[in-house]
């Protein structure tokens, strides 16, 4: 049978897809344009998108289990329903979903309450379903890495709560272990989710300390001004999701990101290995920056 990959050419998608081939599993993928995707020879491609309802029905046939990824856009909750009662119309069972870590508590901020949503959706369906629960991605902070270069400033507003931040080649390969978990199951097996995390749990004065380890330099923490977050995000994304980005750091700052006791051991369980930390990550934008 066969797993279906949706956001299969974006970050975290593509790392799934590639872990899925190195693991023998037969993959189609859903995509916007098949001539672009470049994905690994063997992945079967289904030209459309998660409002396509033609498109998912000609995705889903033949599809055993599901992996629903669906990036933060205004109609991200009304593609994940007709996405989940599609694949049930296809007597499709076995389901892993990307949400988000404590989506049942940021309820304010737009995406995590559209990913409780879909998390509730999936109980309620009665799918045989992995919920992935991840934290920050610490890859995000690419993004800044000039800034922290250039100016000695971490820009993110984290606060001193702490940050789980969880690296997506983690993501991908626990998303990849529980698809194959769940697609050679003979029976569908009961609903589960899991908190990614990463090793460490961070401030904003921790990961300026790690960039000015890592560069050499003093690295300041750029404080807590989530308007002023709002203000530069605008200048790279729509009013609307810099603002839901806004109202999540106002929650990294009044709750945090804080894994619950055993996660970090389940995660390197399952893996059997060392989580990758936001030390190595820093040291490697360091030194990439560096050569």
């Amino acid at each position: 049978m066969t797993i279906l990959i949706t956001g299969a050419t974006g970050n975290v998608g593509r790392q799934v897809v590639n872990q899925l081939v190195n693991r023998g599993a037969e993959l189609r993928a859903l995509v916007r344009d098949p001539a672009r995707a470049n994905l690994p020879a063997g992945v079967q491609t289904v030209q459309g998108d998660l409002l396509d309802v033609d498109a998912l029905r000609r995705a889903f046939e033949g599809v055993s289990t599901l992996f629903l990824l669906n990036a933060v856009v205004p109609d991200e909750f009304t593609q994940a329903l007709l996405a989940l009662n599609l694949a049930r119309e296809a007597g499709i069972k076995r389901v892993v979903y990307l949400s988000v870590i404590h989506s049942d508590r940021y309820l304010n901020v737009p995406h995590f309450a559209g990913k409780f949503g879909v998390e509730r959706m999936l109980e309620q369906m009665g799918f045989g379903a992995t919920i992935l629960r991840p934290a920050y991605f610490m890859d995000n902070d690419h993004s800044i890495k000039d800034v922290v270069r250039n100016y000695g400033v971490y820009p993110m507003p984290i606060g001193n709560k702490g940050l789980a931040m969880v690296d997506v080649r983690d993501i991908a390969e626990v998303a990849a272990i529980e698809l194959l978990r769940r697609e050679r199951a003979s029976e569908p097996l009961p609903l589960a989710r899991i908190n990614l995390v990463g090793p460490d749990t961070l401030t904003g004065d921790a990961v300026a300390a790690l960039w000015s380890a890592a560069l050499g330099r003093t690295v300041a923490y750029g404080g807590d001004d989530t308007a002023g977050f709002e203000t530069n995000l605008r200048n790279a994304m729509p009013q609307w999701m810099a603002y839901d980005m806004r109202l999540m750091a106002e929650r990294f700052i009044t709750d945090g990101m804080v894994p619950e006791a055993g996660d970090v051991e389940r995660l390197v369980q399952l893996l059997g290995r060392p989580l990758h930390s936001y030390r190595d990550f820093v040291h490697a934008v360091a030194n990439a920056t560096a050569a």
